[in-house]
Parts: C-alpha cells; sequence; structure tokens
C-alpha cells in the first residue's frame, strides 16, 4: 500500500518529505543549489535517475518548481512557497543532528566530494581580495583524483576543480578529510587542525586570513549538552 493510510497530517507530509534522499534533497534547494549538476554535487552518492524520480515528486506535490534558464535549453528547480516553509524544519532537523547524534565523524560518513563543495560554497568572498586566488586542498587520506581540489576565487566568483586550472596556486592546504570534516562541523577550532595533521604553503597574511573566509556548516555553533548523555 502505498503511503500510511492515515488521515493525520504528519502522515500525509512524511509520505512526500520522509522518503529516503528527499530531505537531503530538499537541504540542497535550500542552501542555494538549482541547477541538477549542482543538486547531484550535493548529494554525490545518488544516482541520477533517482533524484529525477525525487524531484518529480517534489514537483507533483507543488514543493518544487521548473523554470526554464533564460536563452538555454535547460532548467532549474527552485523552491515554491510551500517548500520555503520547510526551512525551518531542515534547520531544527540539522540542530538536532548535530546536538544529538553526531558525536563524531564515523569513517564511512567521510565523503570528500561533499566536504569540499560544501566548503565552496560556504567561502566568503567579501574577506578576500578582487583579485584572484587559487587554493589547492590535498586531502592525505585519500586516494586517486578525488584526493586534490582547487578552489578559484576572485570578482565574487568561486569555481571548484578537480583538475588543476592551471593557474599559479596561491595558498596550498595539506590535510586529512577526517580532520577538515571537524573542523567544518564544527568539532574543533583552527588551532585544533593545525595540532592535528593542517600544514599550510603560502604567504603568510593569507594563512592568518583563512579562519575569516573558509565558511563552516550552519549548524557549527550547536553546542552538544554535557553529561552522561552528551
Amino acid at each position: 500500500m502505498k503511503g500510511y493510510g492515515q488521515f493525520c497530517p504528519v502522515a500525509k507530509a512524511s509520505e512526500i518529505l520522509a522518503e529516503r534522499w528527499t530531505p537531503l534533497v530538499l537541504r540542497e534547494l535550500l542552501a542555494g543549489s538549482h541547477r541538477f549538476n549542482d543538486l547531484r554535487r550535493g548529494v554525490p552518492l545518488m544516482s541520477r535517475s533517482l533524484l529525477s524520480k525525487r524531484l518529480r515528486s517534489l514537483e507533483d506535490a507543488g514543493v518544487v518548481e521548473r523554470r526554464a534558464r533564460p536563452g538555454l535549453q535547460a532548467h532549474e528547480y527552485h523552491l515554491t512557497p510551500a517548500g520555503e516553509e520547510l526551512r525551518p524544519l531542515v534547520e531544527v532537523l540539522g540542530n538536532w543532528g548535530q546536538r544529538w547524534v553526531l558525536a563524531d565523524v564515523e569513517e564511512d560518513d567521510l565523503d570528500p566530494s561533499l566536504l569540499m563543495w560544501d566548503i565552496r560554497r560556504g567561502v566568503r568572498t567579501e574577506h578576500l581580495p578582487e583579485d584572484r586566488i587559487v587554493v589547492r586542498f590535498d586531502l592525505r587520506d585519500v586516494a586517486g583524483a578525488h584526493g586534490r581540489w582547487w578552489l578559484v576565487v576572485g570578482g565574487g566568483e568561486i569555481d571548484l576543480c578537480l583538475t588543476d586550472p592551471g593557474f599559479e596556486v596561491g595558498l596550498h592546504l595539506r590535510v586529512s578529510q577526517r580532520t577538515l570534516t571537524r573542523y567544518w562541523l564544527g568539532q574543533i577550532d583552527w588551532s585544533q587542525a593545525l595540532a592535528d595533521d593542517l600544514e599550510l604553503v603560502g604567504p603568510r597574511w593569507l594563512q592568518r586570513s583563512i579562519p575569516t573566509w573558509l565558511g563552516r556548516s550552519a549548524f557549527a555553533g550547536v553546542e552538544r549538552p554535557s553529561g552522561p548523555s552528551g
């Protein structure tokens, strides 16, 4: 039987929102991703076909609408007013997970693609000069191509590259993805990351400025409870 077979509003809402991956698709839309490929970068383990299916379901439910991109044979996905109303729900869900569930980062949950995509959209460009700056990340514990990333920041634009963009690197970070993930989540501060395994190569002013422009998770400031239950 499809659905819960109940008239309860919680049951009817859950039929739409509680399917596997759907809360993460909503998270990406609320974070500002509108193009299909950008949404995929936020859910890299989700197949294209399943993402398409979930987006169609959200369209049918009136949560998402497709909009044509001017001058292009392509479209974007945007939240409707009903979808935007879910923002506090997703924020509360994230706050609860940070406070009560995420005591530490499990090895199976580490994901360099998601980590770097989160870092890319968390960069605070207002704390960087207008001139182009290239930041290279070497993730020590990630083998293969996903262990090297380049952030190209300039003119208010940010590109995330898996291959060398060919520009001079201004700052080079060598760090394990675990340490960088823990910093992103707010589990450790910058000084602890440096003490663990973070190494920096580049101008001193750029090294010192990193904490001002390298963003962190929206849930990084959520405190965990003290005591045995925490």
